[in-house]
């Protein structure tokens, strides 16, 4: 098979010159500033203000991502029959108002862990139908050739963002509380759905559906994902990486909290150092593509940045603890350049009447495994410690290169 990377070099002079490019792109960063502050302040919320235990923090964050497992395929292929972006636009504001339940309720003293559940979960199910319009919507906006820039702008905001969204939640939580600090959040949402508004492009004309059951369409789907080796393979890698990197993450904050003693704020910088490493990420993606191609990116960004994540589970207060930082900054760094690569050429194998599908099927794939992931890292770190679930985990994602680098191999014979 021949190695499909879409051109680098865009067909006008930068899409951040493009008007609707670049209301999406500061949608993504508003959206995406609003969402790693959820990422920080809802265990907080958890650990804090309801003092959660490790297996209720791990339940919270198998609800959290549950969505891609109840709803995944048939979401790719409704968002296949409709326009994309109002899809976008409508998850945005709901989000928002489920965000802002949270410290309404903490206010009235009725917030619970049920509550928080129940909101991480609605907010969840709302995120896979975000996620598959959005990246769907995305060659349609700024054309095939323009793919790997376009995927590397909105990681690198997205990068901006998860430097930014960790070093404003920290003072935030610890000023205010981690519920209220949900308020950022929501806003963040909120103004994300609205300036997608005002994206002008028209999508191309829909393929006419009539009455054909939603079953085949997601049968379509799966056919076609599974029937094509390279994806096959960077869906089944990604499903294991994301399996162990949801256990790492569990503990992750339960870890630094309460073995290393950090408050909100120093968890928001070590969080931050993940975003600076992101950020290089995003800058070197593209030249990394073209220097190694993008098959090679794939498994050999994992295999080399996953190993540093094993030195949390030693850290201390002092130096250990700035060299386990780093070390999360590389995992940040090389996951960025392995989903630049990968995203491209997964959008660029697929037909534009298949994107919704194809997105929803490496969804439901990649992320089905996720919420055990999430509860089996709250079961460990009862048993076992933190420490431990954090070792399980870092080994898991370094191995989860021997399956990528088998699309690696397809995407370059």
């Amino acid at each position: 098979m021949q190695q499909v990377i879409p051109k680098g070099t865009p067909s006008r002079p930068g899409l951040l010159r493009d008007p609707d490019f670049g209301r999406l792109f500061a949608a993504t960063a508003l959206g995406q500033l609003g969402d790693r502050i959820v990422f920080l302040a809802l265990p907080l919320v958890a650990i804090t203000a309801l003092h959660a235990d490790e297996l209720q923090v791990g339940l919270l964050t198998g609800t959290t991502t549950v969505g891609s497992l109840l709803i995944g395929l048939p979401a790719g292929a409704w968002v296949d029959r409709i326009r994309k972006r109002p899809v976008m636009i409508a998850a945005d504001l709901v989000r928002a108002l489920i965000l802002l339940s949270i410290p309404a309720a903490w206010w009235a003293r009725l917030l619970t862990i049920e509550w928080l559940c129940t909101a991480a979960l609605l907010h969840g199910l709302l995120t896979v139908f975000f996620d598959v319009a959005y990246v769907s919507y995305l060659p349609q906006l700024v054309g095939r050739d323009n793919l790997v820039e376009g995927n590397a702008r909105l990681s690198a905001v997205r990068s901006v963002t998860g430097i930014g969204g960790p070093a404003v939640a920290g003072p935030l939580v610890g000023w205010a509380g981690a519920p209220a600090a949900l308020l950022a959040s929501s806003a963040g949402m909120a103004a994300s759905g609205l300036l997608a508004t005002g994206i002008r492009r028209r999508e191309e004309r829909l393929e006419a559906v009539g009455r054909r059951p939603l079953a085949r369409d997601i049968r379509e789907g799966l056919t076609f994902v599974l029937g094509q080796p390279v994806l096959r393979a960077t869906i089944a890698g990604d499903a294991m990486f994301n399996f162990f990197l949801v256990l790492y993450q569990t503990m992750l904050l339960v870890f630094l909290e309460r073995t290393i003693g950090l408050g909100p704020l120093g968890i928001g910088l070590v969080l931050s150092g993940m975003g600076c490493g992101a950020l290089l990420g995003a800058l070197v993606a593209r030249a990394s593509a073209r220097r190694l191609g993008q098959g090679r990116v794939i498994w050999l960004a994992p295999l080399v940045t996953c190993p540093p994540t094993a030195l949390m589970p030693h850290a201390r207060p002092g130096w250990s603890l700035y060299a386990a930082a780093v070390g999360l900054a590389a995992l940040s760094l090389g996951g960025v350049v392995r989903v630049v690569s990968q995203s491209s050429l997964q959008q660029a194998l697929t037909p534009d009447r298949l994107l919704g599908r194809m997105n929803a099927t490496a969804r439901f794939v990649s992320w089905g495994g996720v919420p055990l992931g999430g509860v089996l890292g709250g079961v460990s770190g009862a048993l076992w410690g933190a420490g431990t679930t954090l070792w399980i985990g870092a080994t898991g994602m370094t191995l989860s290169s021997l399956v990528l680098r088998r699309a690696g191999r397809g995407a370059t014979m």
